[in-house]
Parts: structure tokens; C-alpha cells; sequence
């Protein structure tokens, strides 16, 4: 006979979560509206311009968030599962590493570190294989979009000696 009061009561328990997504929809509608603010200076006396559709992106989100509150209230999401961190976290580090390394070992050898590390984060640690694997896929890559289609990415010493 208790069970039912209890039930209910962890029924209507908000969705942090959700709540937190909400937060950041707003957060991002904020920074999209002050930057459309600014191109609104510039429009003129015409109703539409370039910062009509950033304008509407910010309303649309804005929408969201408050509709994934009330949904976040009234528990609306189904269950999540239970997060693993340490891939995340590999991930994350690999990240970390190339954006460290972009500058100073160049495109190939920062981008083979990410390689290598979202491999471990998706469970393959031998690094001996998936760093020179991750270098020669980023330099292949590297070598088409600098060399073929003439874009800038930034060169290290790998790609130094062989253009």
C-alpha cells in the first residue's frame, strides 16, 4: 500500500538531463541571437536579410528547449543506459592530442594520434599498429587535399620530406 505513493513520487522526478540539454539549447540561442543581432545593424530598411534565418535558428531553439523541459517534468524520455567513461574518454584525449600536436608535429602525426586513440576507445589498444596505420591514412589525406585540391593543412616534418 506505501509502493504507489512511492512509485509516483519517483515517476515525477525531473529529467536532469533534459533540463540540462534545455540549458544548453539556450545557451546556443543566446549566441546565435547576439550574433544575428549584429548583422541586423547592417540590413537596412528591408524586413528580411542575413540575419533573418539565424533569427528563426535561435526562436526554433528556443522552442526546443522549453518544449524538452516540460518534457524533462513530466518524464517524457525513456531510460538511458549507463555510460562508459573510458571510452569517452580515450576519444576525448585523442582529441586533445591532435589539436596539441596540429601545430608542431603537423596534420599526419596529430591526426594519427587521433586515429590510434578513438581506436582504443573502441577497444583496439595495439598502438603499434594503429599509430602507423592512423599516420599513413592522415597523410594520404593530407596529401589529397593539400597537393590535389591546393587546401591548407597544416604541414610537420613528415609531410615537409616528402613535398
Amino acid at each position: 500500500m506505501n509502493e504507489a505513493p512511492v512509485k509516483q513520487a519517483e515517476e515525477r522526478r525531473p529529467d536532469w538531463a533534459a533540463l540540462a540539454i534545455a540549458a544548453v539549447l539556450v545557451v546556443i540561442a543566446l549566441v546565435i541571437f547576439l550574433d544575428a543581432s549584429r548583422l541586423r545593424e547592417m540590413m537596412g530598411y528591408s524586413p528580411v536579410g542575413p540575419a533573418s534565418v539565424p533569427m528563426a535558428i535561435a526562436g526554433a531553439l528556443v522552442v526546443l528547449a522549453i518544449w524538452t523541459v516540460f518534457a524533462g517534468f513530466r518524464g517524457d524520455f525513456p531510460k538511458r543506459e549507463h555510460q562508459e567513461i573510458a571510452p569517452v574518454a580515450w576519444i576525448v584525449g585523442g582529441l586533445a592530442a591532435q589539436m596539441l600536436l596540429l601545430t608542431t608535429a603537423g596534420f599526419s602525426i596529430a591526426t594519427g594520434m587521433l586515429f590510434a586513440l578513438t581506436a582504443a576507445g573502441f577497444g583496439k589498444r595495439k598502438f603499434w599498429i594503429s599509430i602507423p596505420l592512423g599516420i599513413v591514412i592522415s597523410f594520404v589525406v593530407w596529401a589529397v587535399f593539400s597537393q590535389l585540391l591546393k587546401l591548407s593543412l597544416p604541414a610537420g616534418p613528415l609531410e615537409q620530406l616528402f613535398f
